[in-house]
This record gives structure tokens, C-alpha cells and sequence, in this order.
């Protein structure tokens, strides 16, 4: 184990890192949008509109500003000017509404939201229960506008809250902002899924974002001639790091598209330019087991891919890494572990080919990372226990749980940061991932508090004890599976719950499986047992949404 040194290194700020953008490539594309493409000049100004409404509203330093809109141009200059302002960005899944919403924007304390049109409605719901909240910049859709409606009609009625529309900023003569930033100043708030309690915000500083990207940067061997491209959405953390803030450190340009599409992938890669995508590995499965376009026969790759060089996506499994390299042409990465609160844990830098199931080595230029056993003893190479980890650099590590110090506090015990994760370290550095030690999920992207969907479930009625938890998915991460018992007289079919579960819950929340039980398994305690549950995952009395054909719209 490398001995843990404290290293001096250079601090940015986002402004910073836009600065010198300015200098050096003002005007040439930046990024392309969802097929708009935007120079860094237009994303500063827009972004000084903003910030300079945000201050004759009132609005001052490190207030958290709240956006909840689809992957647009308006989400790239929000973000932007957010920051560029001094404030801290908080982007919440466009998927939230009702309980989901109301603790996000409520926990932060957002004074204003950027809200597009379509989702207004979700906002009008809850602003009743947001005291903070006191603005709200309405942008319109842009598939309404594609389809030659500027957006117009009524705008939401929120009471006591000021509406504005984004069209507002237009005719705004922009300030450059009055604030001192500093690389340790908060720049954005991710929630991440809790396990024990509602989600929490990480904090994140403006020094983050650039380390972040620079590490992605490195084991994508990234330079100033690439041109990277993600379906991700921008309230996640990848996208914002990879895309927005990524190309103002490398250089290059950046290609942001609303939503994955096996169908739209090549064709899109090919209008681009693209030569890197950061993506999931659930999208990395379908594209390696699509066999329905005649133009991609293994023999045949070169009509399909004319510029990609490499296709990031974690994690993937062995199987559909072979595929990627043989029937595209095209190097792959996967050989990475990071969480929100810590960046890449692991990571494969240049000249480090990865193990097949490896994450890549430990990241020893940025962190110092051990597995250590229930009492915060450190395991022996090769054996399973908690990746544990504490930063060698400062700011490239969140700064705590917003408002939460005693989680902070409860998940730093002995100066390690605990992810929460199960794996292992062999002789050569190489990190394994296990097992997740809580009961939190990961599907599609997504990270799911269990606690959180016990706790909507919980409110239907029929039910007397839930639990909700993984059970693998052929597409790699989680399926989620509800177990539950129901109340006495109770009558319930798990079809009935499921369609419950479309009206309260976020699309990517829905439970794919659904078991009633006479009992659930628990410990002398009282806890659930849900590691049995993982266990037996899929069972003869399991009902399947999808072997069910049940239809829904996404929502």
C-alpha cells in the first residue's frame, strides 16, 4: 500500500475554467445541444443574463438554485449561469414529482426554480409545502416549439411565488457577476439514494468538477481533437462532468443528446463526429445485442462507425465488452468505480489494461483507498470488506451531506469516507466490486433509496409490511422487487399494485417485480433480512411487469 501524501496541486473554479475557454476559443462550437450548437461566448452570456435577473431579484451568493428540465440548451446556460453567479446548482431528476419533489426542493431550500413548461404542473403540486421558494423561470418545451407553438398559453399559478419565463432573459444587458468564487466554494448539489433515510445532497465544489473531469480525461487519453458525446441526462453528475465541464478542460467539443436510443446511436455518432461517448453499461448491452440493423454485421463495422474511437460505459460485463471491440472497431472503458461522494475511486489510467470483472486499479494519484472490515480494521489484499476512502488532494472529495451532519459525520467515522460498497483489492491494485452493503439499488442509472419507495408504498393502504430490493438484471445493475404482506381482509393482485405505482412514483422507480408473502424474513431485531430476499430473488410466486405486458407511459 502506497504510504498516503498530501499533495499541493492547482485549484479551479468553473469561471475560471470559462475564462480561459474565452481566451482561447471563444467563438467555435462548444457544445451541440440536441442538435443546437452553442459557442462558449453565447453559453457565458446567457448564463450572465441569468445571474444578473438572479441578483435584481435578490438573489445572493450561495443560494440554491433549483432546475428541473430535459437535456436543452436552457440546461446547459442555467447550470452555467447558476454557477457563474456564485450560487449552487441543484438539478433534480425530471422524472421526481409529488413526495419525490417536495423533499428535494424542501431539503435544499431552493429560493428559485428553472422549471420547464411541461413539468410545471408537478411544481404547482407542492409549492405549497416549499417556504424558500419565491421565483420561477418557466422555459418552454422544445418539442412544443418544434411543432410551432412558442410555448405560449397560461403560466402556472403558484400563489405568492413570482412567474417568469426564460424568454425574460432575452433582452437582459448581462453583468459580469460582482462575487469572489473560490475553488472550496459549493458549485452543485447531486442527491444521491439514501438507505436509512430520504435522499441527500452532496456537496460539491467548483474544484470537484474540474478534478472529476480531468481523472475521466486521463484514462480516456482525451485531447483537444475529440469530440464527446452523452445521452445522459444533465442532472446527473456524469453528463455535467463529462460533456459541459470536461471540454472546457481538454478542449474539443461536446455533444449532448436528449435520450439513448439503440436505433439513433450510429447515425447520431456519425453527425457529430462523435469519437467518445460516456454512457451506462445498460445501453453498451443493448447496442452489443442489437442484431436488428442489417448496416452492422460484425464484418461490416466501418459503414456504421466513421469516427468513435472509444465507448465508455460501467459497468460491462466481460461478454458485452468483447462484442464492443470486435463488432464496432472501437476501444472500450469500463475499468472504473466512483461514487458522488468521492469521484473515481478506481480507474485505468493510460498503460493499465484492466481484469476481466476488475474496476481498474486503485486510484492512488488522487486517493488513498483500503478495504477495512465492521470495526474499521483494514482487510488483507485479496479479502472481502468495505472500500473506504480519504482524499491525497484538496476539494476532490464532496464536502459532507447538506444539512445532514450527522450522516457526514456517521459515514466519515475514523477519517475514511465509507461508501457503503462491498469489494476487494488483489496484489496488483486492481479493485473488485462485490456487493452493496446497504440497502440502496442502482437501475438504469439511477440511484434508488429503498426507504424512500417503502415509504409511498407504505401509503396505499392494502399493505402491511413492504420491502423493496435488488434482484439482478440481465442488463447489468438492478431490477427492483417489492415483497410485501398484506393487511388482514386485504385484497390486492400485484397487476393492481404496479398500475398504483405508475400514478405516484418516478418511470424508473417502478417495481419490475412484485411477490405477496404471508411474512417477511427478519433478524431477533426486527430488521427485514433483505440480503435473503437478494438471495432468492425471482421466485415461482414472483409476478413480472414485463412477462406481463403491462403498458404505461413514461412519466
Amino acid at each position: 500500500m502506497a504510504d498516503h501524501v498530501w499533495k499541493r496541486s492547482e485549484q479551479h473554479t468553473i469561471p475560471s475554467l470559462f475564462d480561459q475557454r474565452l481566451a482561447d476559443d471563444p467563438d467555435s462550437e462548444y457544445l451541440d445541444v440536441v442538435g443546437t450548437k452553442l459557442t462558449a461566448s453565447q453559453v457565458v452570456r446567457r448564463g450572465r443574463q441569468l445571474a444578473t435577473v438572479l441578483d435584481d431579484l435578490g438573489s445572493v451568493q450561495h443560494d440554491r438554485i433549483a432546475t428541473i428540465l430535459e437535456n436543452s440548451p436552457e440546461a446547459v446556460e442555467a447550470w452555467a449561469g447558476i454557477v457563474l453567479g456564485g450560487r449552487i446548482a441543484v438539478p433534480v431528476n425530471t422524472a421526481y414529482k409529488g413526495s419525490y419533489l417536495r423533499h428535494q426542493l424542501a431539503d435544499c431550500g431552493a429560493n428559485v426554480v428553472v422549471v420547464a413548461r411541461s413539468l410545471a404542473q408537478r411544481l404547482v403540486e407542492v409549492a405549497g409545502d416549499l417556504p424558500d421558494l419565491d421565483h420561477v423561470f418557466v422555459v418552454d418545451d422544445h418539442e412544443t416549439v418544434a411543432d410551432g407553438d412558442p410555448g405560449g398559453g397560461q403560466l402556472p399559478d403558484l400563489g405568492r411565488v413570482s412567474v417568469h419565463t426564460w424568454n425574460d432573459l432575452h433582452d437582459v444587458e448581462p453583468r459580469q457577476p460582482d462575487v469572489v468564487i473560490r475553488p472550496s466554494d459549493l458549485a452543485t448539489f447531486i442527491y444521491t439514494g439514501g438507505t436509512t433515510g430520504p435522499s441527500k445532497g452532496c456537496m460539491l465544489t467548483h474544484n470537484y468538477h474540474e478534478a472529476l473531469a480531468r481523472q475521466i480525461g486521463i484514462c480516456w487519453q482525451r485531447t483537444s481533437e475529440d469530440v464527446v458525446w452523452t445521452p445522459l441526462p444533465l442532472y446527473h453528475f456524469n453528463a455535467l462532468t463529462t460533456v459541459v465541464v470536461g471540454t472546457l478542460v481538454y478542449g474539443g467539443r461536446g455533444s449532448i443528446y436528449r435520450k439513448f436510443s439503440v436505433s439513433n446511436f450510429w447515425p447520431e455518432m456519425n453527425r457529430v463526429g462523435a469519437t467518445i461517448t460516456s454512457t451506462l453499461g445498460t445501453m453498451a448491452y443493448l447496442l452489443a445485442h442489437d442484431t436488428d440493423r442489417p448496416e452492422m454485421p460484425r464484418s461490416g463495422r466501418a459503414e456504421a462507425n466513421r469516427s468513435l474511437r472509444l465507448l465508455g460505459a460501467a459497468p460491462m460485463p466481460v461478454e458485452v465488452d468483447e462484442v464492443i471491440k470486435e463488432r464496432f472497431g472501437v476501444t472500450t472503458f469500463s475499468g472504473a468505480y466512483g461514487v458522488t461522494e468521492a469521484s473515481l475511486v478506481s480507474w485505468q489510467p493510460p498503460g493499465v489494461a484492466n481484469k476481466p470483472n476488475a474496476a481498474g486499479v486503485i486510484n492512488e494519484e488522487y486517493f488513498d483507498v483500503r478495504v477495512f472490515d465492521d470495526e474499521d480494521g483494514e482487510l488483507p489484499r485479496g479479502v472481502d470488506g468495505e472500500v473506504v476512502v480519504r482524499p491525497k488532494r484538496p476539494h476532490v472529495m464532496f464536502e459532507g451531506y447538506w444539512g445532514r451532519p450527522e450522516i457526514t459525520v456517521e459515514t466519515s467515522r475514523n477519517w475514511w469516507y465509507h461508501t457503503g460498497d462491498i469489494g476487494r483489492i488483489d496484489d496488483e491494485g486492481y479493485l473488485f466490486f462485490v456487493d452493496r452493503k446497504a440497502d440502496y439499488l442502482r437501475r438504469r442509472g439511477e440511484n434508488i433509496s429503498s426507504f424512500e419507495v417503502e415509504s409511498v408504498l407504505m401509503s396505499h393502504g392494502a399493505l402491511a409490511d413492504v420491502a423493496v430490493h435488488a434482484v439482478p438484471s440481465e442488463l447489468t445493475e438492478d431490477d427492483l422487487k417489492v415483497t410485501a404482506t398484506l393487511k388482514d381482509g386485504s385484497q390486492l393482485e400485484p397487476e393492481e399494485l404496479f398500475r398504483w405505482c405508475v400514478e405516484q412514483l418516478p418511470y424508473f422507480v417502478l417495481p419490475r417485480y412484485i411477490e405477496f408473502r404471508s411474512e417477511l424474513p427478519r433478524n431477533p431485531v426486527g430488521r427485514v433480512l433483505k440480503r435473503d430476499l437478494r438471495q432468492e430473488g425471482v421466485t415461482p410466486s414472483t409476478w413480472d411487469a414485463e412477462t406481463a405486458d403491462v403498458s404505461f407511459e413514461k412519466r
